[in-house]
């Protein structure tokens, strides 16, 4: 690849608390919705549960050399919410802020930019017990988190992200039931959404006040919605699918509004009593527009969608099912260059950063204690060069983190899918590097130094 990404641009991987952390009774930590919901039988389709995981909370510092080994310039984590407010609110937990603070300085030491979220999914059980993030009473219960957080490490983390994904806590958790904390409730969902939105809108000045100079913004999954045919019914399919999980999201941030049209299908479905959202106060929507430094874009597929029965959207599968990733994804780099080009047109973000995009695959050590994964590798350089197609475009895009580092808990699908550039040992916790760590590792050197071939190693990182 002989393009290059812009001066400063920051380039690494990304990872969870609840997904790679472990040590769920240890250090202080209290239970999250996620340990409660992948408790019970049924919710997860291995069985297993997020208790040790990729055990970081040990490992961290190992972790990080992985970062430097592959020449990572920036490490996008999360702050488990339950490890530092045990019970969501109240006395901070002395030794939750104290590993992160570590995990901070460490990154620095490395020369690595810490890059931190500060609600990815792991709500305390707590909270849940009163009304999770279906009550308005949580939204402040947020900005206690986000105060005690920001104070102790504002003084160092310069980047930060107030939520990742609504829509998937949202949908996934309250209205679908597939994710924690498991509800099925629409209506709920709706008031979910915009609490998520409404707490990322107050947070803002809490996370400046306590970092000076800081940026920060909120992690969107986006994804272009295309119909599966030329007829009304499927192109008001795709319609309906970019409302709910697109712009129900980027007009309230960009525009201080929801999308009349998803409100007049949620009405129509039963989901709402009337256009009038009951959830919405005065001023609501105001902070939730509040300017921010950056949006975060979570990318990993397009959708091509047909009309259902009811004229809902029903997903069309692309491709043979060997050419789809683990999770039965299309590979379509050139998504991301129109979700990014369409962000830039529409919504004139300050700037953009891709936080994360990445693919499972069934990988395995080999024999010799090696891990060829060569679909991941072109998955990476598609969207490499996808995003340095948006970039030529237009976009102001100023950053691109692969998910994951780690293979890791992958949610409702357990350790099954592996997304990371290091392949993870369940039983003995051993890391070893993929050949897209070696790929990672090459072209993160070509963007530093100009002239280094970018192309694939088989060189074993050490």
């Amino acid at each position: 690849m002989s393009r290059r990404f812009p001066e400063g641009f920051l380039l690494g991987a990304a990872t969870s608390a609840q997904q790679i952390e472990g040590g769920a009774r240890e250090g202080g930590r209290g239970e999250s919705v996620w340990d409660r919901f992948a408790s019970v039988p049924g919710n997860v389709e291995d069985g297993s549960t997020p208790e040790v995981a990729c055990d970081h909370f040990h490992r961290w510092r190992e972790d990080v050399g992985l970062l430097r080994e592959i020449g990572a310039n920036a490490y996008r984590f999360s702050i488990g919410w339950s490890r530092v407010l045990p019970e969501g609110r109240g006395a901070p937990n002395t030794a939750g802020l104290d590993f992160y603070d570590a995990l901070v300085d460490g990154l620095l030491a490395a020369g690595i930019t810490p890059f931190a979220t500060l609600n990815h999914w792991d709500l305390p059980q707590a909270l849940d017990e009163r009304g999770g993030w279906g009550s308005r009473a949580t939204v402040p219960a947020f900005l206690d988190f986000t105060d005690v957080v920001t104070a102790r490490l504002g003084d160092r983390v310069k980047h930060w992200v107030t939520h990742n994904e609504p829509w998937c806590i949202a949908t996934l958790g309250y209205e679908e039931g597939r994710h924690a904390p498991g509800r099925r409730d629409p209506a709920e969902a709706l008031r979910v959404s915009h609490h998520l939105l409404l707490s990322h809108g107050r947070a803002l000045p809490v996370v400046r006040a306590n970092a000076p100079g800081a940026r920060v913004g909120i992690v969107l999954i986006l994804t272009p919605a295309e119909p599966a045919g030329p007829g009304e019914a499927d192109r008001d399919a795709a319609r309906r699918l970019d409302g709910s999980f697109n712009r129900w999201y980027l007009e309230p941030l960009y525009r201080a509004r929801y999308p009349g049209d998803v409100i007049a299908d949620r009405v129509r479905r039963g989901h709402l009593e009337s256009t009038e959202l009951p959830f919405v106060q005065p001023g609501d929507l105001e902070t939730i527009a509040t300017p921010t430094d950056f949006l975060g874009v979570n990318y990993y597929s397009r959708a091509v969608v047909k009309a259902g029965p009811g004229g809902e959207p029903v997903g069309v599968p692309q491709g043979p099912p060997e050419e789809r990733t683990e999770m039965g994804w299309e590979v379509h780099p050139a998504g991301l260059t129109d979700v990014l080009v369409r962000l830039a047109r529409e919504y004139g973000p300050r700037a953009i950063l891709v936080t994360e995009s990445g693919a499972a695959f069934p990988d395995a050590v080999d024999g010799a204690g090696h891990v060829a994964d060569p679909r991941r590798v072109e998955y990476l350089r598609g969207h490499f060069e996808a995003a340095l197609d948006a970039i030529e475009a237009g976009v102001p895009l100023e950053g691109f983190f692969v998910w994951s580092l780690l293979d890791n808990f992958e949610w409702g699908q357990g350790y099954r899918p592996r997304f990371g550039l290091y392949h993870v040992d369940f039983a003995t916790q051993r890391r070893t590097a993929k050949d897209s760590a070696r790929y990672f590792r090459e072209f993160a050197a070509a963007q530093a130094a100009p002239g280094v071939p970018s192309s694939l190693s088989t060189r074993r990182l050490t």
